[in-house]
């Protein structure tokens, strides 16, 4: 029986697609438009590609429908705070109707402490929606992603990266690999992880740590400069509160522990990862 993966195109979904396949677990990567060049890439490597829509309880049902499990994540990076509420119910209530024999549901580390961050409330709005349906579930919680730099990758060629945080605040952050292979892993033991609540972290290097791996990897400096949170705020409120949370207090990952849960994931260090990335020549 398959692994139904929702969002399989995307950064998450494509992490577990890979993790499953590596342990040869047989997936049905369910995406929005099969058509899409990464879906087609997809279908052509064996993988089974459908068609369903993150709002609509139908084609998702239809996708979960004799799938061993199935793991989903919601976004409001799309179509809104709403719509990423809307996903979180459908998701459910197809897992419901589909009989889904076991749900891995993507969250964010932190959205059960009452953030008041609004794209970390929508996904607390779904844990609780899961919790009250009874179905048998594991929720991850992933903590910041070490690819988000790569949405600045001009500023590492301008030999610098930006962050509302002070250089030496420590930022726990997950590697997607190691995501997906904690979520093949959770999908393995079903038993074992039902009902369980698990937050994700690899490493947590300071903002000045970072700029220091990626100008070792890029063969050049790389400094840090702090930007006023004031301007990320103005830019998008959204982002403003997350950065607000993670300078005054922070994910709350139990790193160690984590990896005593997890010993066969080969975590990787936020260096490591680096050195494995290309990035532009700083100053080239």
């Amino acid at each position: 029986m398959k692994i139904a993966v929702l969002g399989a195109t995307g950064g998450q979904g494509g992490a577990v697609v890979a993790a499953l396949r590596e342990a040869g677990r047989p997936v049905r990567a369910v995406v929005r438009d099969p058509g899409e060049s990464r879906a087609r890439a997809l279908a052509a490597s064996g993988v089974e590609v459908v068609a369903a829509d993150l709002r609509d309880t139908g084609s998702l049902a239809a996708a979960f429908d004799g799938a061993a499990a199935a793991f989903a994540v919601t976004t409001p990076f799309e179509d809104g705070l709403d719509a990423e509420k809307e996903q979180g119910v459908a998701i459910v209530d197809a897992a419901a109707r589909s009989a889904l024999p076991f749900l891995v549901m993507a969250s964010v580390a932190s959205a059960d402490r009452g953030t008041g961050i609004p794209h970390f409330e929508t996904k607390a709005h779904t844990e609780k929606i899961l919790a009250a349906s009874g179905l048998p579930a594991t929720v991850v919680a992933p903590t910041y992603f070490y690819d988000n730099v790569f949405g600045e990758l001009q500023e590492v060629a301008d030999g610098e990266i930006t962050m509302a945080l002070p250089p030496d605040t420590r930022l726990q952050q997950v590697a997607r690999t190691d995501l997906g292979r904690l979520v093949a892993s959770v999908l393995d033991d079903p038993a074992r992880w039902r009902g369980q609540r698990i937050e994700v972290a690899s490493d947590d290097p300071t903002p000045a740590e970072m700029a220091r791996d990626i100008g070792r990897a890029a063969g050049g400096q790389v400094d840090y400069r702090e930007i006023p949170l004031e301007a990320v705020a103005s830019a998008s409120p959204d982002m403003g509160a997350m950065f607000t949370y993670l300078a005054e207090v922070g994910y709350q990952v139990d790193i160690p522990a984590l990896r005593a849960a997890f010993p066969e994931i080969p975590w990787t260090s936020y260096a490591d990862w680096a050195a494995a990335q290309s990035w532009p020549t700083p100053g080239g």
